[in-house]
This record gives structure tokens, C-alpha cells and sequence, in this order.
């Protein structure tokens, strides 16, 4: 199993080197600091944000509902995930 992840200091902790002693087929990868070129979920949020443009929502709570909405949509369609994977500059494996 891969995991990639950002570079925060909280992923580096004695619970994370306890982790991968116990899963040695766990394998993590980890982002440079800034990297948004790199990170798959900047294509989620972007096909989200496209989706949502132009609404206008009456109440912060009607703005979550289509959020979740849009990001329920986008969970179901392998293909759209998969596009954003293939978008994004991450090698592919």
C-alpha cells in the first residue's frame, strides 16, 4: 500500500515509525512543502468548485449540502478521480 501525503511534521512522529514497523508493506511517499502541482485532490476541488460556480446559496448550510453533493458525485465516477490523478504532475506508479 502507497500513502502520499504533505510534508507536515506531524507525519513523521513515533506513532507513524510504529505504523510502518507493524505494515511493512505500507510505503509512504511524501509531498515537497508546497506542491499543489503534485496533489490529486487540487483537481477534486477544482471540478467541485467548477460545479458550484454561479450558485448562489441562501444559507451556509445550503452552500455545505451542494458541497457534499458535488464531492458524493465526484466520489461514485472512478473516471473523474482517475482524471485527476492523470492531471495532476504525480508519476504515475
Amino acid at each position: 500500500m502507497i500513502v502520499i501525503w504533505d510534508n507536515g511534521t506531524i507525519h513523521g512522529g513515533e506513532a507513524i515509525r510504529a505504523l510502518q514497523a507493524r505494515y511493512p508493506r505500507l510505503h509512504l511517499n511524501r509531498f515537497p512543502s508546497y506542491a499543489p502541482e503534485l496533489n490529486p485532490d487540487e483537481g477534486v476541488w477544482q471540478l467541485a468548485k467548477r460545479a458550484l460556480a454561479n450558485g448562489r446559496p441562501d444559507s451556509q448550510r445550503e452552500l455545505f449540502r451542494h458541497l457534499r453533493s458535488q464531492l458524493s458525485r465526484l466520489r461514485r465516477s472512478p473516471a473523474l478521480l482517475r482524471g485527476c490523478v492523470r492531471g495532476s504532475d504525480l508519476p504515475l506508479f
